[in-house]
């Protein structure tokens, strides 16, 4: 059964001047270490972390809780291992939130096209 749908749109290069002003921090403040190694590896690595911004997005929107109830950006991370989808990983309130909605899982899906990024989640 669905629980919850969200989607969300990031223009990449929103993500690129984030990451052009504040570096580092910017990045740690969002992103999980394991998150930040895997899209520094790619050519494209701004269109990478705005997909994985995008997927986090749409997660707390699928929750209907947005960052309300003081979830952080850490506590939903975006897993990819080699030759299957990504998926979404919670922990913390994120994970207290989710169990609450009666949730056991969160399917994800993210696109890149045209400077964007997409991504859609089914909480069921």
């Amino acid at each position: 059964m669905i629980l919850g749908l969200g989607l969300d749109m990031v223009e990449v290069s929103r993500i690129q001047r984030a990451m052009d002003r504040f570096g580092r921090r910017f990045l740690e403040r969002l992103f999980s270490p394991a998150e930040i190694d895997y899209c520094s590896k790619r050519v494209l690595r701004a269109e990478c972390l705005a997909g994985t911004f995008a997927a986090k997005e749409a997660f707390l929107k699928a929750l209907g809780t947005g960052l309300r109830g003081g979830i952080s950006f850490l506590e939903v991370e975006v897993v990819r291992e080699m030759g299957a989808p990504p998926t979404i990983r919670v922990s913390g309130r994120a994970k207290e939130a989710m169990e609450r909605k009666g949730g056991r899982e969160a399917v994800l899906s993210i696109s890149h096209d045209g400077g964007f990024a997409l991504a859609a989640v089914v909480i069921q």
